[in-house]
């Protein structure tokens, strides 16, 4: 390491005042106590000196290097992740098919190598709460998702359950629900409108025209400004409610959903004591017409922010181009890959970040969830991607779970399979081309995670 002029100057008096104390020190006849002692403090200063100066500038190359690394990172995700080695996307599919089929074929019990709390050891609760974003005309299909969470984890547990909406509950709502789940305390909460209601920035002619283009080319629900919100308010506003901001861990639930596995562990505790901040059990490709821009303006904000990257994110998962490179160049750089969100466990503290914070309120400046219909679940997979060390992503192939047309049907003697097709992603034909698990288990995972299960 090269040293500057003052380091230089501090050494070479360091170096002198040690030769003299060497030189005074064997004629030590000729000087007095106290000018030797003298000396020896100038010494110790100057040599102090020197490494202070030293571990500066090592700190200042090692802030140099992790910056210079980031940047390099940032220029990647520019880039298409992998280059064409002549196979078409077909070929493609079918490989990743047969790999996620294989995959899923084995016989698989609780996660190994991790610390879980299993239900004859639970004691307490964790910090968490089931969240559902729900109408009260979804009142029978809650019920129904809420019957199989209890018979399948929660009546071991009682973990208290979070209802969202941005209308007041009725009375009916209320009752039905505590009716349902006697054992488990329930909060019952109202959006304001100044978090669920469109913003008042949005320029309505932008947005008349996204909604016509988007539904030119078939994207769902591009004309309901309710399902707008719903995707604003799950990307940016859900974990700073008054009753959410309480909890740390959340796990999403929605009406009409299936679960086929039982879960003898606590989840929850599972997230904290492995080091989560987030588990997925489905993972796809969404339109990229809903999201053209959305890539763009991720990269504009890492541009003058790339201190948030983290190293060891999931780079490749998001910019993939190979199995389906038409939706990479409609949303320009994205493989449009994400963690399915109507199932997902996390972290809350992770959306608190200041790196998600900032990322998230710079894309609500956008009018993205209104020009386009950016999706929460793209919105929180791009964060992870990013922000996250995909290590602490966890994969909970142990969860069998079904939210029409797709599902994650474990081989698993905890699984009724009598209900679902074991290792298939959807009951229906035609879908593989939709799975991006392959890239995420050859990419992003290690040998050790696959092993887990």
């Amino acid at each position: 390491m090269e040293l500057n002029k003052k380091a230089q100057k501090l050494l070479f008096f360091t170096v002198a005042f040690l030769l003299v104390i060497t030189t005074f020190n064997y004629h030590h006849h000729v000087i007095s106590p106290e000018l030797h002692e003298s000396i020896s403090q100038n010494a110790k200063y100057y040599s102090d000196q020197l490494s202070d100066i030293y571990h500066s500038s090592y700190s200042s190359n090692s802030e140099t290097e992790i910056s210079s690394e980031k940047e390099r990172i940032f220029e990647s995700l520019n880039q298409p992740a992998f280059k064409s080695d002549g196979k078409s996307p077909k070929q493609i599919m079918k490989d990743n098919t047969k790999f996620v089929r294989s995959l899923l074929a084995k016989p698989i019990e609780d996660p190994k190598l991790l610390k879980l709390v299993q239900k004859e050891e639970f004691k307490e609760l964790e910090n968490a709460t089931f969240v559902s974003l729900v109408r009260n005309s979804e009142l029978n299909g809650i019920i129904k998702t809420i019957k199989q969470i209890e018979e399948t984890f929660n009546d071991k547990f009682h973990y208290p359950y979070t209802f969202l909406n941005d209308q007041p509950f009725t009375e009916n709502f209320k009752s039905s629900i505590l009716k349902e789940i006697p054992g488990s305390q329930v909060h019952f909460a109202e959006i304001s409108s100044s978090e669920w209601d469109k913003p008042s920035f949005i320029d309505e002619k932008l947005e008349t025209r996204g909604i016509k283009e988007l539904e030119e080319v078939g994207v769902g629900y591009a004309g309901k400004l309710s399902y707008h919100n719903m995707c604003r308010y799950y990307s940016k506003g859900f974990y700073n409610h008054p009753i959410l901001k309480e909890f740390k861990y959340y796990w999403r639930i929605e009406p009409s959903t299936n679960y086929f596995c039982q879960i003898d562990y606590d989840v929850f505790k599972f997230m904290k004591d492995n080091n989560k901040v987030y588990g997925f059990v489905l993972n796809l490709y969404d339109s990229p017409h809903s999201v053209k821009s959305l890539w763009n303006e991720t990269l504009r904000f890492l541009k003058n922010n790339t201190q948030h990257i983290n190293e060891n994110g999931a780079h490749k998962w998001i910019t993939e181009n190979l199995q389906n490179p038409s939706n990479f160049e409609i949303a320009k750089g994205y493989s449009t890959c994400h963690f399915w969100s109507n199932f997902e466990i996390g972290d809350m503290d992770f959306y608190r970040s200041e790196a998600y914070s900032s990322w998230v309120e710079h894309l609500d400046k956008t009018g993205g969830f209104y020009y386009e219909r950016w999706g929460d679940a793209p919105v929180h997979s791009i964060g992870l991607g990013l922000f996250a060390d995909k290590s602490q992503i966890h994969w909970f192939r142990d969860i069998g779970y079904e939210h029409t047309p797709y599902l994650n049907c474990p081989n698993s003697n905890k699984c009724n399979t009598a209900l679902c097709p074991k290792g298939k992603f959807s009951r229906f034909n035609g879908m593989d081309s939709q799975n991006c698990l392959a890239t995420w288990a050859k990419y992003e995972m290690t040998d050790e995670q696959l092993n887990n299960y």
